[in-house]
């Protein structure tokens, strides 16, 4: 049985560390706890590749055994679309279709 070398406050501040490393992240969006080696995110960042990019960086650590992703994405106003918004983007999407363009003119 292979033994951790590495105590759950080590690993807490080496996801710390590496998330300063991160360019992609904003360190202070993200709550990092551990406990046996398992380390949950939590926080708010304003994009999806945010929460992706914190949870790599949390993989990269040694000693980490799994990563819980509990970040929320809360995209900035400017970004979010109603449901009115995304159901004319899919019917425009699928007109740009030559298989639906096709059925349509038959």
């Amino acid at each position: 049985m292979a033994v951790s070398l590495h105590t759950d406050e080590e690993i807490q501040q080496n996801v710390l560390s590496e998330l300063r490393w991160d360019t992609r992240v904003q360190p202070n969006e993200i709550g990092v706890a551990v406990k046996d080696g398992i380390v949950t995110l939590t926080g708010w960042v304003d994009s999806y590749l945010k929460k992706l990019a914190a949870e790599d960086a949390a993989h990269r650590v040694r000693g980490v055994k799994a990563v819980v992703n509990d970040l929320e994405v809360h995209l900035p106003g400017s970004a979010e679309r109603t449901d009115a918004d995304l159901a004319e983007a899919v019917l425009s999407a699928l007109n740009g279709m030559p298989i639906f363009q096709q059925a349509r003119s038959t």
